[in-house]
């Protein structure tokens, strides 16, 4: 588990991404893509991507099987270069007074989706937020299926259970809002709305996670989105203890080397 340190291995990160959101999950490509086979936009530029590999994988693709995209605050000059703008309104999250970090395209490939891998993905996000101080990371989580009814009772529970504080309640763009609470809170099946979350969105609920106000029907991707945000000072000790090595020197900021 380290940082992409070449072209070439960015590439290969992204041509995971295509495997898994375009061919796997549906998501609709550009014709660039598709000819070659990548996922890629003016965001990775700016990004620094996280990656797992293992030497013995014979995908003709690689040896990278998981990774997630990385932007740290200060490496954009506006708003509206973080991923997540196209559906939020970021302003509560703009006025955060410490480095921010927004974290993204998160996938794994098929025969590794276990838990030692995003055990590595989770330790990597986890080393490069004390690495860089981050006080607070957000990023758009998603649920499969552009489809809100299908998510109704899991997107009722977040809104009743898990809203973000008002200082930092970013709201989803009028054009795209789309209302959370579409069951009654008094009368919800907490277990069936726990069911219907991924993996990934758990686990930032349990570091402590908040969500903005709406959902958006993501149909390039073929999801319904959320925001979470999570501020790291809230992060309990027993995470920061599971997930954060003691070492003084980060694998994650030496990218010539495995961890």
């Amino acid at each position: 588990m380290r940082l992409a340190n070449s072209t070439s291995e960015v590439e290969a990160a992204q041509a995971l991404r295509y495997k898994v959101f375009y061919e796997e999950m549906g998501a609709r490509p550009t014709p660039q893509m598709e000819t070659l086979r990548r996922d890629f936009d003016h965001i990775d530029e700016r990004s620094d991507h996280l990656i797992v590999h293992d030497p013995l994988h014979q995908d003709p693709g690689g040896s990278i099987v998981g990774t997630y995209r990385l932007i740290r605050g200060d490496k954009i000059r506006q708003m509206e270069e973080f991923y997540s703008s196209a559906e939020y309104d970021l302003s509560p999250i703009m006025r955060f007074s410490g480095p921010v970090l927004e974290l993204g395209r998160s996938c794994v490939a098929p025969a590794y989706r276990c838990r030692s891998v995003m055990q590595l993905l989770w330790r990597g996000v986890a080393e490069y937020v004390s690495a860089n101080g981050i006080g607070l990371m957000f990023g758009c989580g998603s649920l499969p299926g552009a489809d809100l009814e299908r998510h109704a009772e899991t997107l009722s529970y977040l809104h009743a259970k898990h809203m973000a504080p008002e200082t930092l309640r970013v709201r989803a763009r009028a054009d795209r809002y789309e209302p959370m609470t579409l069951r009654d809170p008094a009368m919800l099946d907490i277990t069936a709305a726990r069911a219907g979350l991924p993996p990934l969105i758990k686990g930032y609920l349990r570091l402590g996670g908040v969500v903005g106000d709406g959902a958006v029907l993501d149909r390039e991707f073929n999801t319904t989105d959320i925001c979470i945000i999570v501020e790291t000072s809230r992060i309990t000790d027993k995470y920061a203890r599971k997930f954060i090595r003691t070492s003084p020197t980060s694998s994650v900021l030496r990218p010539a080397l495995a961890a």
